[in-house]
């Protein structure tokens, strides 16, 4: 395929830096380039998916929203990995939390991501329902973290296809049975992705609602308040 993709405009890959932060709401990741970059430029509207790169503390680093759900995150991690030479895509997303554990804003480190679907035997034949991170860039997450002093915690998460289930209750068999702490939808296609590539991805995670206690954050919040995981993401940006 040459580029641009379908889905991303670029013509010279040197416009994407090596590593990319990748929220799933393309105004997240607008927020991100304007709070934290300098001279952030857009290098992507197609589908209003805004991405863009810019330099954090003299490093250049790029940020992309990915969509809703594994097919998106899909489309957009394997064009950037495949087709623009990016190295690392650190996603940084907000959770639904299975454990009264972890409360409303607490930052999670993803260390695997079960699920049901079948995304990566599709993609690539991988038959297991579990898929882990990349060690590296999760070590130099928790580095970072440690440095800039913020408490994170690490654990199993449960990558979804669906938001609206008939039976939300089936969220306590899915942490019993297989030990996740929290719901979300695109890190086991994410890190599908990497596998089948051959680079690094990792995840960050928010707490945006508890299925446990019922608390939750509202949509304007989830936007713009949820920066721990975001420094963080940016402090180890290679």
């Amino acid at each position: 395929m040459m580029i641009p993709t379908p889905h991303i405009e670029v013509k010279d890959k040197n416009t994407i830096a090596k590593t990319v932060i990748m929220p799933g709401d393309p105004l997240r990741a607008k927020f991100i380039a304007e709070k934290f970059l300098e001279n952030p430029v857009l290098f992507n509207s197609v589908r209003n998916m805004y991405g863009y790169t810019g330099t954090y503390k003299g490093k250049r680093i790029s940020v992309m929203g990915s969509g809703m759900g594994m097919a998106s995150i899909g489309i957009y991690s394997y064009e950037l990995f495949k087709f623009y030479d990016v190295e690392n895509i650190i996603r940084v997303g907000s959770c639904g939390a299975y454990t009264d554990e972890l409360n409303l804003y607490d930052v999670i480190l993803v260390d695997e991501a079960y699920s049901e679907s079948t995304f990566a035997k599709c993609q690539s034949g991988y038959e297991s329902d579990i898929i882990e991170p990349s060690e590296k860039l999760n070590e130099q997450l928790r580095t970072a973290a440690k440095n800039l002093k913020i408490e994170i915690k690490e654990g199993r998460i449960h990558s979804s296809d669906v938001f609206y289930r008939e039976n939300f209750e089936v969220f306590k068999e899915i942490n019993k049975k297989y030990g996740c702490m929290a719901v979300e939808m695109e890190s086991f296609a994410l890190f599908a992705n990497a596998k089948s590539t051959g680079k690094n991805a990792a995840c960050l995670l928010t707490v945006s609602d508890s299925l446990v206690t019922h608390e939750a954050t509202s949509s304007e919040e989830r936007q713009l308040s949820f920066t721990k995981m975001m420094e963080i993401a940016l402090e180890m940006a290679e």
